[in-house]
């Protein structure tokens, strides 16, 4: 007579050929718990459903963050949203929402450097993947087109798109900050006009539309790509002064009292 395998070890095979690793890994525990608290069949499998559910989550947006290479410390925590504009904060706050990807619509960030464009943008595309799983992607505007330029020349151009179009976003950081020859900002502009419609760009650039030809370097090109931008955008404009010079600035001025105390407390000792 054919002996059954026990079902424990038949339960760990069926679970692991599904894939269900935490309820592998919690069912015993979660039932031990079941009996003591008298769960039904029903709460019990759907506390370990829920178990599931939840670690596939969390798994999937440290997935997305890890393809999105963005700069994890730039975040809406690490951000100072009082040093906006009302008029800001409130299209910060309804481009959280995230309806915008679905809409393609691009986000254009411009103003002085320092003034927060990269890490505002930086925390937009991370809250959108913590909170909505939105696939984001973050390059600066140099290393994109030099990834694009080297497809182009190994005649793999149409690769790399298909590759970026799987995002529903990209931030281009810092557009126009290094002039680049005609050659590279040819490239970019192919991205630019291969995703009008079919996904998002969100982009910091320090040059108003005004001074593009400086980037693009052609007259027709610069009023194509700004025209394919600017149709369905929105526009954050942070004329406000560096960041960084004013945490620089407080750091020197906690400095300088904290060398007045101690300066105080040597007068002190030396008058004893």
């Amino acid at each position: 007579m054919h002996k059954r395998e026990d079902p424990q070890t038949l339960l760990n095979a069926c679970l692991k050929n599904l894939c269900l690793a935490t309820i592998r890994e919690c069912y015993q525990q979660v039932g031990q718990t079941a009996q003591q608290e008298s769960m039904s069949y029903q709460e019990y499998l759907l506390e370990l459903v829920e178990l599931e559910c939840a670690t596939r989550h969390t798994k999937r947006i440290e997935r997305l963050l890890r393809e999105s290479k963005l700069p994890l410390e730039k975040n809406l925590d690490t951000f100072d949203l009082q040093r906006l504009p009302r008029k800001i904060v409130q299209k910060v706050k309804t481009l959280l929402e995230g309806s915008f990807l679905d809409r393609k619509e691009n986000v254009l960030a411009f103003g002085n450097p320092g003034s927060g464009k990269t890490h505002l943008l930086c925390a937009l595309g991370q809250e959108l993947v913590r909170a909505q799983s939105r696939k984001v992607y973050f390059t600066s505007c140099g290393i994109l087109v030099q990834e694009l330029l080297l497809a182009k020349r190994q005649l793999q151009l149409p690769r790399i798109l298909k590759k970026f179009a799987k995002f529903e976003v990209i931030i281009i950081d810092d557009l126009g900050y290094v002039q680049q020859d005609k050659e590279e900002m040819e490239v970019l502009f192919t991205l630019l006009a291969d995703r009008y419609e079919r996904g998002s760009i969100m982009l910091t650039s320090n040059l108003p539309f005004s001074q593009w030809e400086s980037i693009f370097r052609d007259p027709m090109i610069t009023a194509a790509a700004i025209d394919r931008l600017v149709h369905h955008s929105v526009i954050l404009e942070l004329n406000l002064p560096s960041y960084r010079v004013a945490q620089a600035k407080e750091r020197g001025k906690l400095q300088d009292e904290k060398t007045k105390e101690e300066e105080g407390d040597e007068n002190k000792e030396l008058k004893k």
